[in-house]
């Protein structure tokens, strides 16, 4: 499969991005190698387009969002296809994402009709009852949306579609990794009615991505990805909008009067989803000493049931990670882990890119398996006799995304989602459950903007006031 329909045709003096297979290795296809020196040109046409956006109708946006939906629907197979062979992600997991990359579409339809302003009752406050308006929510203008490979087709759609619905314009740069899901969805886009220059494809390098991200014209920036990079992007975009999702290092809390067999099997899923290579996954389970063992027993055993290795099989539980090296990176993580006290219940056994899923406890707390996201299908247990003691050991890491606790005490539950410090507190359910209409983002450092259809479409448009002064007699 050749990608090469981003407006910018190989020719002979143009380097190429081959994607890869994380299984195999095979090639799945190609893209453009841009050079930095085209981020210039990408603009200019973004600048062009966002004048067409903007003068699209609300009902047009909703039109072209909804018609986009259907046909992404009929050919959810081969978007799940291309998902598992470009990502890695089990046939299973990817026909998930397509559907939810059908829901994100509709609800950014459903933004572009609903949320376009609010009357201001200006005569509520004195010296202003002879004044009456509203305001409208206006686009920002060039947005520029960098997206991740582990969630290749939704994580675009939650940046594309509020941006479409909102009037913007967008210079979308997909990862290097799994760019082509995201290049089908443009071209789906396109067939659905979406003008020309709408929103151009960026396919290159970091040098390219650092060029878009300090052009001047850019009113925003949307990044889903690494704290280093994230960092990188604040220092050099300017003055412009950031919007970014950095990644968490997920807690979930197991009270002794849970449903323990519910709250295994969630966690299990929940660590283990896209080979662990998911922002919400859990990486750490706080468990209450009076079912600790039980607990360990039936998640160490279920961890082994998991069927690894081919993600286009049907019955695969856990794929490839996207690379062999990040799977070396995390074996060596591991090890580390290990050197320094901790012990391997289950797992770091690696073949090329697939990567066992692992168990340990006993972890120091100052490990990066403590400390850092690992983004790998690695889980540390770790004994706790209270829940206060669980809560206080859950907020150690300096950020965060999602949090879960199993317990059938209401009190309990409600004391965690008021203290737990992080984006979203599922309850009797594993950290990694995400809708996509509600907000999403991170807690405490690198916390900056919200996704979830609404939410980012808020971010992604400015109000305009409009105030009228009653000069009649």
């Amino acid at each position: 499969m050749n990608m090469n329909n981003v407006a910018f045709p190989v020719t002979a003096s143009h380097s190429v991005i081959t994607v890869n297979n994380p299984f195999d290795g095979t090639q799945v296809g190609t893209v453009v190698n841009m050079p930095a020196e085209r981020a210039e040109s990408l603009i200019d046409i973004a600048r062009d387009g966002a004048k067409v956006a903007r003068a699209l109708p609300r009902h047009e946006r909703a039109r072209i969002l909804e018609t986009c939906a259907v046909l992404v629907e009929r050919d959810k197979e081969a978007f799940a296809a291309l998902i598992v062979d470009e990502a890695g992600k089990t046939l299973k997991q990817a026909q998930k994402e397509v559907l939810r990359c059908v829901n994100t579409l509709k609800l950014s339809a459903d933004e572009a009709r609903r949320n376009g302003g609010e009357v201001v009752p200006f005569d509520s406050y004195v010296g202003s009852e002879g004044r009456q308006g509203w305001f409208t929510r206006e686009p920002l203008g060039v947005i520029v949306a960098i997206t991740p490979y582990n969630d290749p087709l939704n994580l675009v759609a939650h940046k594309l579609g509020p941006a479409i619905a909102g009037g913007n314009s967008v210079v979308l740069k997909p990862s290097e990794l799994a760019p082509l899901s995201a290049i089908k969805l443009v071209d789906y886009l396109n067939i659905a009615g979406l003008p020309p220059n709408v929103i151009s494809i960026a396919t290159g390098g970091p040098a390219l991505g650092e060029a878009l991200v300090s052009a001047r014209d850019v009113r925003m920036i949307s990044f889903t990805g690494g704290f280093v990079t994230g960092e990188k992007i604040a220092r050099t975009a300017g003055l412009k909008k950031l919007a970014m999702d950095l990644g968490g290092n997920a807690p979930v809390i197991v009270m002794d009067d849970c449903d323990l067999e519910d709250a295994v099997e969630s966690c299990v899923s929940g660590a283990y989803w896209a080979a662990g290579q998911n922002c919400i996954g859990t990486q750490r389970i706080l468990v209450h000493a009076r079912i600790y063992d039980a607990f360990r027993e039936r998640f160490v055993a279920l961890t082994q049931a998991l069927k690894v290795g081919n993600p286009a099989l049907p019955d695969t539980d856990v794929g490839p990670m996207i690379t062999t090296q990040a799977a070396r990176r995390t074996e060596d993580i591991v090890s580390d882990a290990i050197r320094q006290g901790a012990k391997l219940l289950c797992g770091n056994v690696r073949d090329d890119s697939v990567y066992a899923p692992t168990v340990l406890e006993n972890v120091s707390f100052h490990c990066d398996l403590w400390t850092q996201e690992i983004f790998s299908p690695v889980v540390v247990l770790q004994k706790i006799d209270s829940i206060d003691e669980a809560l206080d050991l859950a907020n150690l890491p300096a950020y965060s995304l999602h949090a879960g606790i199993f317990t059938r005490d209401l009190e309990i539950a409600l004391k965690a989602a008021d203290r737990l410090e992080a984006g979203g507190v599922m309850i009797n359910d594993s950290s990694d459950y995400r809708f996509d209409a509600m907000p999403f983002g991170g807690f405490k450092y690198g916390s900056l903007g919200r996704e979830g259809v609404r939410f980012a479409y808020e971010d992604m448009t400015q109000p305009k006031v409009v105030c009228i002064r009653k000069t009649g007699r």
